[in-house]
């Protein structure tokens, strides 16, 4: 795997192809149709994609999670990829809900979870809210208020190039290719006041939890990731250098060493 450390490879082909899926379907909840892909046996561990994207942008993660034995599970969020929405504003609660019928319909009781930016915040929420659902999280470039958040330099290249590839995907995959702006605007809107939780909510997480960040995140302060790592009991910090918001994408080596001792820890 090269490194695609200014995303043009990713903004001109995405990243790389996933497998065909073992199953793959939708579950129908709350409004909407979950689209969710699962491959190889093993462990679970469910990968959730950020904000904007779709369960494609994982396609440098799931080899190497087969490789080392585990059952992947990808699902496009609520109103990203092919998964479809209702009318009701964008929550993180709400989308953590989606992953609960998912797993559900495919009698997963527990998973390891994976999150990417706002999939984190999801896992996140899993994590305080359905813990026996729940053997552990690695959350990467997650804020758990918004005060967690930079200020966002529209002019940042990286960020261009990364918006540019979302909205062709959201073209190819949505059943509504012509409202990205709407959608856009909906998951900003969720983004700008969620997620809120305060330092006694995140002191009842009681699963293994990894927070990592990067050396040149974008979007997220990294004494908000030192405070994470402070708040949720027993929690590892790692810092990933010479990434950005966008590690999986630009060295996925990098990102899958980390995945892969982060899974290595729950079974120790």
């Amino acid at each position: 795997m090269t490194h695609d450390d200014d995303l043009t490879r990713f903004a001109e082909e995405g990243a790389d192809p996933l497998p065909v899926a073992d199953a793959e379907g939708f579950v129908d909840h709350e409004g909407a149709r979950i689209r969710y892909a699962s491959y190889g046996s093993g462990p679970t561990v469910v990968l959730l994609h950020g904000g904007l994207g779709h369960s494609g942008n994982w396609g440098h993660q799931v080899p190497a999670l087969l490789d080392a034995g585990y059952r992947v599970l990808l699902i496009d969020s609520r109103g990203h990829g092919r998964s479809t929405r209702d009318e009701r504003p964008y929550t993180y609660e709400l989308m953590a809900s989606d992953v609960v019928a998912v797993m559900d319909r495919l009698a997963i009781d527990n998973a390891a979870f994976v999150g990417w930016s706002d999939g984190a915040c999801i896992a996140l929420v899993l994590a305080m809210r359905a813990a026996w659902r729940v053997r552990g999280v690695l959350f990467f470039g997650c804020n758990m208020d918004p005060s967690g958040t930079k200020e966002i330099d529209e002019n940042n290249p990286l960020l261009q190039r990364c918006f540019s590839r979302h909205a062709k995907d959201y073209a190819r995959l949505s059943g509504t290719p012509d409202a990205f702006g709407e959608f856009v605007a909906a998951v900003s809107l969720m983004m700008k006041t969620e997620p809120n939780y305060s330092p006694d909510d995140l002191a009842r997480i009681a699963v293994p939890v990894t927070i990592a960040h990067s050396e040149h995140d974008e979007f997220i302060k990294r004494d908000h990731a030192d405070y994470l790592a402070r708040s949720i009991p027993g929690a590892q910090f790692i810092l990933l250098p010479g990434v950005s918001h966008f590690a999986p994408l630009q060295r996925p080596a990098l990102f899958n060493h980390a995945i892969l001792d982060f899974l290595a820890r729950l079974t120790d």
